[in-house]
């Protein structure tokens, strides 16, 4: 049944260079990643202006994660829904949500309750969005394009974080935060654009009968625990991302506060990260003629976190924009690897909840890291925030030397 489906669509999709549609949903993706890095320099500069508190950085970097621990529920609903529908509304919300916040900060009128509040449903939002769009890409595609297609939506995401941070920084710099925030609010709109010209599935009217939550978050959970490459890849990120957030959470602040660098040389230094991060996301299908999943996450992981705890002891421009370049470039050879391994070892109808599951295990932790990346700054500084957070993403590279993942491929 499942070589059958997969052979139908295999039929019915155009060979990569010509499939459109797939550039158009991956093109949308990127316009509006564009703003999501303009919001991630504008943002907590905000927060900084406004409070002048790490801890409140950590609040609201903790409310925009909280939702991650909805992702099972968010995968029913991502497999059971109209998915095109899903994406359309969440781009609409966030749009509306970000140029609100802009308004309110542009005629000074904003309070760090409202960037509490808009923190929660951006975040939820984007993470029903993430699930979504994972389950679309490979009805677009076929089966032997998935991991090129995964490495271009990686690549061209980390060209988004390339542009976006120099274009935020400039923006900042001459003008205002505002104006960078309604930058990533018309980037929603594009994406909009984007989705609504696309054809995709409808969910059958019998699935949307009989679906029972519970029932299907235990389906997925179920498939994540029997495909042991997805599981141990799952755990050795629950590990490296509870790192990650650790130095993601405060990194602004950190350049900003403890480097004493300006928001345009902070744009320039994520941006640099950025264009290293490309070179790792389209290396990856090169790396995997030589190397097996499991060496290229192992050696990547390792790398990237080295690259965090080399982060915390610089303090010249150029040392923090090598180590960022380093780790960025890791972080983006993982990606399409750990992508790919997910979509080839799931059926098409349990890609919503199975993604859903997977950034539930991966995720999980990130909402309590990135309160506590905020009171350990507070408590000490950010230098040992992110140096803690680099020990943690280096010594979770050895579970991806599970034998599981020797027979991933």
């Amino acid at each position: 049944m499942k070589h059958h489906a997969i052979e139908h669509k295999e039929q019915r999709q155009p060979e990569w260079k010509r499939n459109y549609p797939a550039f158009r949903l991956i093109g949308g993706n990127v316009v509006s990643f564009v703003g999501d890095q303009i919001y991630l320099l504008a943002l907590p500069l905000i927060v900084l202006v406004l409070t002048d508190s790490a801890l409140a950085m950590g609040v609201v970097a903790f409310l925009e994660r909280l939702p991650i621990l909805l992702q099972p529920m968010l995968g029913v609903l991502a497999d059971r829904l109209n998915r095109k529908r899903i994406l359309l509304v969440c781009d609409a919300s966030r749009g509306l949500i970000v140029g609100v916040i802009a308004l309110l900060f542009m005629v000074d009128q904003l309070t760090v309750w409202h960037i509490y509040s808009a923190a929660f449903m951006m975040g939820l939002l984007s993470q029903l969005y993430n699930t979504s769009q994972f389950a679309v890409l490979p009805y677009f595609v076929r089966e032997n394009d998935l991991e090129k297609a995964n490495a271009v939506n990686t690549g061209l995401f980390q060209t988004a974080i390339f542009l976006g941070p120099g274009l935020g920084g400039i923006v900042v710099s001459l003008y205002h935060p505002g104006y960078a925030l309604m930058i990533n609010s018309f980037s929603f709109l594009a994406a909009w654009l984007a989705v609504k010209s696309l054809p995709m599935p409808q969910v059958e009217s019998e699935e949307r009968r009989t679906w029972k939550v519970w029932g299907d978050i235990k389906e997925g959970f179920r498939h994540v625990y029997q495909m042991k490459p997805i599981l141990f890849t799952n755990v050795a990120m629950m590990f490296s991302i509870f790192g990650t957030t650790l130095f993601l959470t405060m990194m602004v602040f950190h350049l900003k506060g403890s480097i004493g660098l300006s928001a345009s040389a902070i744009g320039w230094l994520l941006s640099v990260g950025g264009a290293a991060a490309i070179g790792g996301a389209f290396l990856t299908p090169f790396l995997k003629r030589r190397w097996s999943y499991q060496q290229i996450l192992f050696t990547a992981s390792f790398i990237g976190g080295l690259s965090l705890i080399g982060f915390s002891y610089m303090s010249s421009f150029l040392g923090l924009m090598v180590m960022n370049a380093v780790g960025t470039f890791a972080a983006s050879v993982q990606s399409p690897c750990i992508i790919t391994i997910r979509q080839k070892l799931t059926p098409a109808r349990l890609l919503g909840r199975v993604q859903a599951t997977s950034r539930f295990i991966s995720w999980v932790s990130m909402p309590a890291a990135a309160l506590l990346a905020g009171v350990i700054s507070e408590w000490s500084s950010t230098s040992v925030t992110i140096f803690i957070g680099g020990t943690v993403t280096t010594l979770a590279s050895i579970v991806y030397l599970h034998p599981s993942l020797k027979m991933a491929s």
